[in-house]
């Protein structure tokens, strides 16, 4: 059986791809991120929900948040033409991400979506705004920020969470951990360590290279900034291992 840590919750049906494999996944979390609540925070989102305006979320928990802020705990498969249309055009990260949004504000309000941040800072370019709402937790990241004020963008930054870092001994040996944000890796270091042969999963290019400012060990990355793609890719390659494995024919 080979044993998996992942630094994030994932849902049963990912669980049990992975079991059926012969992959046992343990999952662990290593940050807690909290929605701001403030009087005068909400007041101020909910202006901007009645205005026409470029928003841009690189996470589902800045949606979350905003969509706190703005009264709209819409289901998970709400009806379709059931949640009004936010008069927003909004840029975001991620197919889980563009699906919390259309779910929360309406299906017809992405205008560009990009596998991070950097590439959906050009996405966003494209379009000419003059200026852009960047809905983000406190530990946000630099390289969308930088790149729409180089290109003389007025950005309007709004912190609507919080993420803390809660830092786990582990005890166990894990064959491979697996790693959802930069926040995640740091508090995992913070008290861990892997041996050289852990095989270490990134959710994307900022998280690869965060986990190497800790150790040299092989770093997978994820094609797309998606859970349940990069548990696929994790799969896919222990099958590709097992199929390269010499096989006894006594």
């Amino acid at each position: 059986m080979i044993r998996v840590l992942s630094t994030r919750p994932l849902e049963p049906h990912v669980l049990d791809q992975a079991a059926q494999k012969g992959i046992r996944i343990d999952t662990l979390s290593f940050i807690d991120t909290e929605p701001i609540r403030d009087t005068a925070l909400t007041h101020q989102v909910q202006q901007l929900g009645a205005q026409s305006l470029t928003a841009v979320f690189t996470s589902m928990s800045a949606v979350e948040a905003v969509a706190g802020h703005l009264g709209r705990p819409a289901p998970a498969s709400p009806p379709e033409g059931s949640t009004p249309r936010l008069p927003w055009k909004i840029f975001c990260i991620g197919a889980a991400t563009r699906r919390l949004i259309e779910a929360k504000f309406g299906p017809t309000t992405i205008a560009g979506t990009a596998p991070s941040a950097s590439e959906l800072a050009a996405v966003v370019l494209k379009h000419h705004p003059s200026e852009v709402f960047f809905f983000c937790g406190d530990q946000r990241r630099e390289e969308l920020p930088e790149k729409l004020t180089a290109a003389g963008v007025h950005l309007h930054e709004l912190v609507v969470y919080k993420t803390a870092q809660t830092p786990q001994r582990i005890e166990d040996v894990y064959d491979s951990i697996v790693f959802f944000s930069p926040s995640a890796v740091h508090s995992f270091f913070s008290v861990n360590s892997t041996t050289e042969k852990t095989i270490l999963f990134a959710i994307g290019k900022t998280t690869a290279d965060t986990i190497h400012t800790y150790v040299n060990n092989p770093v997978i990355t994820s094609a797309a900034p998606e859970k349940e793609g990069l548990v696929r890719q994790l799969i896919d390659y222990y099958e590709r291992l097992e199929r390269a494995r010499p096989k006894d024919n006594n």
